[in-house]
């Protein structure tokens, strides 16, 4: 099955990023993590579209433009919030960004989520509400027909305690077939517990594959077959001009990677990805480092095309 083949449905946020950087005028992007995915999908070529919650106003437009750009089409509805969301991202002296939100989100109602071979959610609309909880409903019924990704991405200014967010964190993982998420993620949402032990804990409840992100010390990944120990892979040695978009970038390289190899897509998919080995799925696993580490050259959320891959 070609990429083009595997229609896929993003469900999340899209946002105006306003970055702050000392000493210059401040920069608006068009940011969100699942928008940001999106957009990785539809540079990579793949038939996404994006299921968000945007204003009818100046920065909805320029989202909407900006999905236009890549060709991620918005799903009716989408434009139905009484206002953008505005994410304020600062930037130190080493390029690493903190963030301040002024957020709304709801999930537009689908009716069509069938036709959809993969479905990818994740950080602030898998977990504020009123959107999260409709976010985890979607996914539930887009399940017996569609794949599932999550990257639960989390934002501590947003999302309270961890022990607020950890149950719903755990529903989604369960529910999904691929599951990213950064050593920041655990350690801030399992502070009493070892990143190894994390992901075998993940394992159990049933993704296919569980995929950590250790920003320039690399990634480590797990399958679900028993035989296959846990592999670490090393980070591309780039010059980094920001690490915005980065997380985003990888995700959106590894669904790619996924969909082409035919581990997503559909149950079929589904059944081939819950047996495959490390090895199996080491291509996957390379592309996204190489999506990373091109967006990590270039400041914002660069997407790049197949062409810029090696």
């Amino acid at each position: 099955m070609s990429h083009a083949a595997t229609p896929v449905l993003v469900i999340g946020e899209a946002l105006i990023d306003a970055v702050i950087r000392p000493g210059q005028p401040v920069a608006e992007h068009v940011g969100g993590s699942p928008a940001n995915v999106a957009f990785g999908l539809g540079a990579l070529d793949h038939d996404v579209s994006l299921a968000t919650w945007i204003g009818d106003d100046a920065r909805g437009h320029r989202i909407a433009a900006r999905c236009a750009e890549v060709d991620v089409a918005l799903t009716p509805g989408s434009d139905g919030a009484d206002r953008t969301s505005l994410a304020q991202a600062h930037i130190d002296a080493h390029g690493h960004a903190s963030y301040e939100f002024d957020l709304t989100w709801r999930v537009p109602a689908m009716d069509d989520l069938d036709s959809f071979g993969h479905v990818h959610t994740g950080s602030i609309a898998a977990t504020i509400e009123p959107g999260g909880t409709d976010v985890l409903t979607a996914i539930d019924r887009a399940r017996p027909t569609a794949t599932v990704s999550y990257d639960p991405n989390m934002r501590p200014t947003l999302m309270g305690s961890p022990d607020d967010v950890r149950a719903r964190v755990e529903a989604l993982v369960a529910l999904a077939d691929v599951v990213k998420a950064s050593d920041e993620d655990l350690a801030w949402l399992y502070p009493d517990s070892h990143l190894h032990e994390v992901l075998a804990s993940w394992e159990r409840f049933g993704p296919g594959v569980v995929v950590i992100t250790k920003g320039g010390k690399g990634v480590v990944y797990a399958v679900r077959t028993a035989s296959s120990a846990a592999v670490t892979l090393a980070a591309r040695p780039v010059q980094v001009a920001d690490t915005v978009g980065a997380g985003d970038s990888f995700m959106a390289g590894l669904i790619s990677g996924l969909i082409d190899a035919g581990f997503l897509g559909s149950p079929q998919a589904r059944e081939c990805l819950a047996h495959a080995t490390t090895e199996d799925l080491r291509p996957a696993i390379d592309r996204a480092l190489a999506t990373s580490s091109t967006t990590v050259t270039h400041a914002g959320a660069y997407a790049p095309t197949r062409d810029e891959l090696t």
